[in-house]
């Protein structure tokens, strides 16, 4: 007999059933289900999961768009004690072949998008794999029982739609989802997360953001990723209604806020700024006036993205969050701006007459617990650990088929890899990785910390600091930087410019002007042209942007 009082995911399911009965509860192109009507698909999935064979503990490879049926798959994986492992739309098949050749599932699902994957994927690759199935009928058609090919309309074909009463099911440990980390380099690591995970940092972002039934949530984050998985959840929990995306698109996106009336969604600042941008092209500028609650992460807003951002949605309270996957998203949340006093909520640094150290990432979430234990030659600056319900179960491990210890430093407490310090008043302040701090004249400094800082002069719309090998001061600090429309550039344009211009030297006395450490600010100045490089998630990555710089720095001495 099962314990009900375990959590599981699928308890959202008696809420959206009883609350959300007869109300649109996903929104998925023109498709528009009613809470029973989900509710009954994922039932009815599960049935033919049980009947197809899936056991406790199966692992379950989703590959594909966001949809209503992404979600209708997590939770009848879950209900049924699987373990879902999202494989990201975005890799070649190589890297989602050693994703699965990692977490060895029994089931793979595509959708249109990565149909390929079922017919390229060989059995001698994935030896563990005994289905395919197909979303959806697509196109190519060519699901069928001749082929082994599924889908879910055949899975769920003269399957009774079982009772909510039925006896949930968990996988050993109570894993759920196996989110696959997106490293700038190597093979990816599958954290396994669990039910308690998810509930809690749902429950987290209910509390603070304030998200209610009546809310209608675009999903613009990938469900492969922790911050859309989660957010998901939040919103499953609370009754909220959904619009899904296939994929983000400023343009698109701006359009369906309007049509389907969207209070919420969450974002990263590319998003942001590909939002505010195309808002100015293609509405002149018109307001957002359903939307009340965006979560930003993924980084920093700069001031003037924040400004944009408050202009175009005048009645939604901007927060920001920092997390990390190993945490199940989010540890600290704070306020970056609330329309009821139209003022961004800027923290100040409580040391006076102190240099100000990192970017404010506010304070943690009511069920985190958050230590920094501190480096030898400093006070107040070190690792920033955490422990709690939130934190993973492991890393997933190929030869175990299970996961591995936690990451740790010390017992229970899960080392986040950043670096940061704690004020008196219980704000996180972020300084950097601890894996990507420069070493220059003997000091550390850490790019994000001084890339904060750029962020704040209106001119920058984004940077990037790096560390290049110098031959005197072991590493020579480099920001590549982006303007904002309109502003010129001095150093290699003719002045006169009616624009508002910059330069190297103007930034330095930028960075002095906000207090920066004289060692940490960049020696030399880059500006960049187009995007960064980003990973999958939203990521810089910072050996591409260091090459780069280096082969600039290259033709400039060759041409010398």
């Amino acid at each position: 007999m099962a314990n009900y009082s375990r959590p599981h995911l699928c308890h959202c399911l008696t809420r959206l059933a009883t609350v959300k009965r007869n109300a649109v509860v996903t929104v998925y192109g023109q498709r528009r289900r009613t809470g029973q009507e989900f509710v009954d698909g994922v039932l009815r999935l599960a049935g033919g999961l049980v009947r197809l064979g899936l056991r406790n503990g199966d692992v379950v490879s989703i590959a594909a768009l966001n949809s209503d049926l992404f979600l209708e798959w997590l939770l009848a994986v879950a209900l049924v004690g699987g373990i879902v492992a999202p494989l990201n739309y975005r890799w070649s098949l190589k890297e989602a072949k050693l994703a699965m050749q990692l977490v060895e599932p029994v089931l793979l699902v595509t959708d249109e998008a990565c149909v390929s994957w079922c017919i390229d994927v060989q059995n001698i690759d994935i030896p563990s794999l005994k289905w395919r199935v197909l979303m959806e009928s697509t196109s190519t058609d060519f699901a069928s029982e001749h082929n082994q090919f599924l889908t879910t309309e055949m899975l769920t074909q003269n399957v009774l739609v079982p009772s909510l009463s039925t006896t949930y099911a968990w996988a050993p440990d109570d894993a759920v989802v196996i989110c696959f980390t997106s490293g700038t380099t190597g093979r990816p690591k599958g954290v396994t997360i669990s039910h308690l995970a998810f509930i809690t940092q749902s429950l987290a972002k209910i509390a603070v953001v304030g998200y209610g039934e009546d809310d209608v949530y675009m999903h613009t984050s990938p469900l492969v990723h922790i911050g859309g998985l989660s957010s998901a959840m939040a919103m499953l929990m609370v009754g909220a209604s959904h619009v899904l995306l296939p994929k983000f698109d400023a343009n698109t996106a701006l359009k369906v806020m309007e049509q389907q009336h969207v209070t919420c969604f969450i974002t990263v600042p590319a998003m942001m700024a590909d939002l505010v941008s195309v808002n100015r092209t293609t509405k002149n500028g018109d307001q957002n006036s359903c939307v009340r609650k965006i979560l930003n992460g993924g980084g920093s807003l700069s001031t003037e993205l924040l400004k944009d951002a408050a202009k175009i949605f005048p009645r939604a309270k901007i927060f920001s969050a920092y997390g990390m996957t190993e945490a199940c998203s989010s540890l600290t949340f704070m306020t970056l701006y609330d329309p009821t006093t139209q003022e961004s909520c800027k923290v100040t640094y409580p040391l006076v007459n102190q240099p100000k150290q990192g970017t404010c990432v506010g304070k943690s979430a009511p069920h985190i617990e958050l230590m920094v234990k501190l480096d030898e030659d400093s006070w107040r600056v070190g690792k920033i650990l955490t422990r709690g319900p939130h934190t993973m179960l492991g890393y997933w491990s190929l030869h175990e088929n299970a996961v591995t210890s936690k990451s740790s430093t010390s017992g229970a407490w899960l080392d986040t890899g950043d670096i940061g310090t704690i004020d008196e008043f219980g704000n996180l302040w972020l300084i950097g990785r601890s894996s990507g701090r420069i070493k220059t004249g003997g000091e550390n400094v850490y790019p994000e910390e001084v890339e904060a800082v750029l962020l704040e002069h209106p001119g920058i719309v984004s940077a990037v600091v790096i560390g290049v090998m110098d031959v005197r001061l072991g590493e020579m600090v480099v920001a590549c930087v982006r303007l904002q429309e309109n502003w010129t550039w001095s150093d290699v344009e003719n002045r006169g410019s009616r624009d508002p211009e910059l330069s190297s030297e103007a930034l330095k006395h930028h960075c002095r002007t906000q207090n920066l450490t004289g060692f940490k600010i960049p020696k030399r100045f880059v500006r960049w042209e187009k995007q960064f490089p980003l990973t999958t998630t939203g990521k810089v990555k910072r050996d591409e942007v260091r090459r780069e710089v280096m082969s600039h720095f290259q033709l400039l001495t060759s041409s010398l």
